[in-house]
C-alpha cells in the first residue's frame, strides 16, 4: 500500500515496529524514520496499518505516540480492523485536539495491496472522505460507508461472509472429494453458477493446490470473527453461522496452523474427519 503512494509520486514518510520492513520501502523513494513521530511531523494525512485496535491506539495515544507530533488540521486514517468501540474512542480523543480521524480497513489481502484494487470502507464525515479520496484511491475502490465506526461495521461483514464461505467450500471440497470426485472439475463446475464466488475460485484453488502461504492468517479471520461475535451479542443478536466459524477458526489457531492462509481450514477439517 505504502509503495503504490510512492510509485505514483506521493511524498511517503514510514515508520515500522520492524525497522526492516520500512527500509524495503525506501528504494521506492520513502524517507525512513527512526521515530513514529518523525514520521507524522509536518504530514497532512498520516496512515496506521497495525496488526490490533491495542497497537493503533498505543502508536496513537502511548508513551512515545504519535498526537504530540501531528499538526493541527491533518487527518489520521486507520486502516487496520479494529473494534468498532475503539475507532469511535479513537476518533473522539482526537477530534478533541484538532485531528480529523477516518476508519477505512481493507478487504483484497495481499493480492489487491500490490495491485491497488483493495476495497476499502471508510467510516467518518464526508467532506474529510472527500479530502482524502485521491490518496486513498491510490490504493483501491472507496466506498463511504457512514460515520465513525461504519467503516469497521463493513469489514466486520465482509469477514464474516469470508470466515463463513471459506468453511462453506471447504466442507463442500471434502464432501465431493470423499465421494469421488475431482476437486479441479468440480471447481470448474461451479464457476458461474450461483456458488462461484471470490472465495471459491482463489481460495479453493488453495486448497485443490494445498497452497497455503498466508494471504490472510487464520488467527487474523479469527480474530475479526470474534469481534464481530462479541459486536452482536452486545446487540442482542443470535448469529449461528458466526458463532460456529468462531468455533472452528478457533480451533485451528489452537495448532501449529494459526499462521496459515486462512483457506487452511480445510486441513482442520480433514483432521476432524481423518482425510
Amino acid at each position: 500500500m505504502a509503495r503504490r503512494l510512492c510509485e505514483v509520486g506521493y511524498l511517503v514518510k514510514a515508520w515500522n515496529r520492524n525497522p526492516g520492513k520500512a527500509m524495503e520501502l525506501s528504494k521506492y523513494g520513502a524517507i525512513v524514520t527512526d521515530t513514529a513521530c518523525e514520521a507524522v511531523s509536518s504530514v497532512d494525512i498520516i496512515i496506521l496499518m497495525l496488526s490490533t485496535g491495542d497497537a493503533c491506539s498505543e502508536i496513537l495515544f502511548g508513551l512515545e505516540g504519535i498526537v504530540k507530533a501531528v499538526r493541527h488540521g491533518a487527518v489520521i486514517i486507520v486502516m487496520s480492523s479494529i473494534p468498532v468501540n475503539v475507532a469511535r474512542d479513537q476518533a473522539s480523543r482526537l477530534q478533541e485536539i484538532g485531528i480529523d480521524y477516518l476508519d477505512a480497513p481493507v478487504s483484497g489481502g495481499e493480492r489487491g495491496a500490490i495491485s491497488g484494487t483493495l476495497t476499502i470502507m471508510v467510516g467518518g464525515d464526508l467532506p474529510i472522505v472527500e479530502h482524502v479520496r485521491s490518496v486513498l484511491e491510490v490504493m483501491g475502490r472507496v466506498t463511504h460507508v457512514g460515520g465513525i465506526g461504519c467503516g469497521q461495521l463493513a469489514k466486520l461483514a465482509n469477514q464474516v461472509i469470508v470466515g463463513i464461505s471459506i468453511g462453506a467450500v471447504a466442507e463442500a471440497f471434502l464432501l465431493a472429494e470423499r465421494g469421488g470426485v475431482d476437486l479441479g472439475a468440480l471447481k470448474k463446475a461451479l464457476s458461474g453458477g450461483f456458488a462461484d464466488s471470490t472465495v471459491l475460485q482463489q481460495h479453493g484453488e488453495r486448497m485443490i493446490g494445498k497452497n497455503f502461504k498466508p494471504g490472510g492468517t487464520a488467527e487474523t479471520q479469527l480474530k475479526d470473527l470474534s469481534t464481530a461475535n462479541a459486536l452482536a451479542k452486545s446487540l442482542g443478536l443470535t448469529l449461528p453461522f458466526l458463532s460456529l466459524g468462531e468455533t472452528l477458526f478457533r480451533e485451528m489457531c489452537q495448532t501449529s496452523q494459526a499462521r496459515l492462509d486462512h483457506s487452511a481450514l480445510y486441513l482442520t477439517l480433514q483432521e476432524r474427519n481423518k482425510v
